[in-house]
């Protein structure tokens, strides 16, 4: 398996199996601390090969650059079939409603498959 995809955008959604994504970005510019981001999606394609079609476990955890969580972990279940086809893709799309950051910095999100590190992307968070 391997991440095709791992972005942050303004909106996301899946409609059967296609993705649309308005708005990529890694960072959120703020006037003030602490401050509230309205809205964030996380979208990620996945590519499983033949043999990895199975059910499997995933979870996304948020770090500072202290190692501390930022957010609960989301976490779940992705259910991979093929369709006769040597591999298929798989979206996970999540949106944060109000996303609150004390100060500026970065934060990872650290994806998980079967609670093997996957990949990581940073957001960062800078003053205006």
């Amino acid at each position: 398996m391997k991440i095709e995809l791992f972005t942050f955008c303004d909106f996301a959604q899946e409609n059967s199996g296609k993705l649309t994504i308005v708005g990529t970005f890694d960072t959120i510019i703020s006037r003030n601390f602490p401050c509230v981001h309205p809205l964030l999606s996380v979208v990620i394609r996945i590519r499983f090969d033949i043999w990895e079609f199975a059910r499997h476990s995933f979870r996304i955890e948020t770090r500072d650059l202290d190692g501390e969580m930022t957010l609960e972990p989301i976490s779940g279940n992705v259910d991979v079939q093929g369709t006769g086809n040597a591999s298929a893709a798989s979206h996970l799309v999540f949106a944060i409603s109000n996303l609150k950051f004390q100060r500026g910095g970065v934060v990872n999100f650290v994806l998980y498959i079967d609670n093997k590190e996957l990949g990581s992307i940073p957001l960062y968070i800078r003053k205006a």
